[in-house]
C-alpha cells in the first residue's frame, strides 16, 4: 500500500489559479485574485503556504505575524480532500510557522454558522473569546473570535 506523502511550501504567484479554484469552491464569499496578489506582493506581515500531494495543491493557509501575535487570514482544503484531517494538518503547520516568527498566541475569526470549522479549531485547542457582530458583509453574520496560546508560558489576559 502506497503511503501518501505531503509537503508544504510557500505560496507563489503561479499558485493563485489553483488557490482561486479552491477558494470559490469552499467559501460563500471568496477572496479575489487581487487580494491574494496584494498579500503576496505587498503585505510584509503576511505568509501564505500551500500543502501539496504530488504536484496538486490540496490546501492552503495564510497568517499575519504582528509582533508576538499571529492572525490566521484564511485556511481551506480542496473539497475532494476534506474530512480526512488535512485541515488540522494545515492548521498545525500555520501554527508552527507563526511560532518560528515569534508568535506566542494565534487568533482567527470564523462564521458563527460554520460548525465544521469551529469544531476543527476547538479540537485543536482554540477557545472562543468573543463575537464580532455583523462581521461578514455578504449576510451580516457574526464572527466568532478564537484564540490559542502557542507559547505555554504566555497568558493572554496579563
Amino acid at each position: 500500500m502506497k503511503r501518501l506523502v505531503f509537503k508544504y511550501r510557500e505560496m507563489i504567484m503561479s499558485d493563485i489559479k489553483a488557490i482561486m479554484d479552491i477558494e470559490t469552491d469552499v467559501y460563500p464569499t471568496p477572496w479575489t485574485r487581487m487580494s491574494f496578489i496584494n498579500e503576496l506582493r505587498h503585505n510584509k506581515y503576511a505568509s501564505y503556504f500551500v500543502m501539496l500531494y504530488d504536484d496538486e495543491i490540496i490546501a492552503y493557509g495564510g497568517i499575519w505575524n504582528i509582533v508576538d501575535e499571529a492572525h490566521i487570514t484564511n485556511i481551506a482544503v480542496k473539497k475532494s480532500w476534506q474530512g480526512k484531517g488535512f485541515g488540522s494538518k494545515m492548521l498545525s503547520f500555520l501554527e508552527d510557522q507563526a511560532e518560528i516568527k515569534g508568535a506566542k498566541a494565534i487568533t482567527l475569526e470564523v462564521r458563527e454558522s460554520n460548525v465544521t470549522a469551529k469544531n476543527l479549531y476547538e479540537n485543536n485547542g482554540y477557545d472562543s473569546w468573543g463575537v464580532r457582530p455583523k462581521y461578514y458583509t455578504d449576510n451580516n453574520e457574526d464572527a466568532v473570535v478564537m484564540w490559542k496560546i502557542l507559547d505555554k508560558e504566555s497568558k493572554l489576559d496579563e
